[in-house]
């Protein structure tokens, strides 16, 4: 038996659209004794929000098999001033910073949904504003650095384009909470008591799931859903243990491979 780390956002769905078969899957892995720990790097929505649409999908879990990128910076900016550029559901999921409008320790930078609350969180009044706390010495931090995400609509441009443009602009370079951090993976396989060896990663990023996984030592699957694309798989220097169709196929692979 496995402990499996899953991604959310084009591995169990895209758009709020559940992609077909994830939910059986997931029920056949717990009945197959693997542990799971979901792990994510939206930011769009606090934790009992995403919890709630996993199981809009027909996914039995409880919130705290999430794991989010608020809950690192939590952890990472407990008891610092900060500068918070985030969409309003996650707010509360920061509790233990304490979030301000100017002098701040930290700037943290959080993600881009379809929304016009995008527009506002990520104007270039708050991007001014951030700019100036961080040439006053702020750190800068974010929850991702994503360039770019899946939706049934295409791609879309994510808020690693404002952490660059920040970089660039400051000359500070990002702290990064979220996937690929190796934090961020030792804090998952920590909360399923596993060694990095023995535990699997499973997701259709590149670059955050399965690079980021393969550098800190977990096994790795990629699913051909969501983010995954065939020419940069050809072109990645690492590469992944796995790649299956969907969620739907990995039990049955797994069967054949563990």
């Amino acid at each position: 038996m496995a402990a499996i780390l899953l991604d959310v956002d084009g591995v169990v769905h895209v758009s709020g659209e559940p992609i077909p078969g994830a939910a059986d899957a997931i029920r056949r892995l717990r009945a197959d004794g693997h542990r799971l720990r979901f792990v994510t790097n939206t930011t769009t929505r606090s934790r009992t929000q995403l919890a709630d649409e996993l199981r809009s999908f027909g996914v039995e879990l409880e919130d705290d098999e999430v794991q989010t990128t608020a809950a690192a910076a939590v952890r990472a900016l407990k008891g610092k001033r900060v500068l918070a550029l985030v969409m309003h559901a996650l707010v509360g999921d920061l509790e233990g910073i304490e979030l301000v409008g100017e002098g701040a320790d930290a700037v943290l930078l959080g993600g881009a949904d379809e929304t016009p609350e995008t527009n506002l969180v990520y104007s270039y009044m708050n991007l001014a504003r951030a700019f100036a706390e961080l040439e006053a010495g702020a750190l800068l931090y974010c929850l991702h650095r994503n360039r770019w995400w899946q939706t049934k609509r295409g791609p879309l441009l994510d808020a690693g384009a404002f952490v660059a443009g920040l970089e660039y602009a400051s000359q500070v370079e990002a702290h990064l909470l979220g996937k690929p951090s190796p934090a961020f993976f030792a804090a998952a396989c920590e909360a399923l008591d596993a060694e990095p060896k023995m535990t699997w990663m499973v997701g259709d990023d590149l670059e955050s799931d399965i690079v980021g996984a393969h550098r800190v030592g977990l096994h790795t699957v990629l699913v051909r859903t969501g983010k995954f694309r065939p020419d940069l798989v050809d072109a990645s220097a690492i590469q992944p243990d796995g790649i299956v169709s969907s969620l739907r196929h990995l039990p049955d692979w797994l069967e054949e491979h563990l």
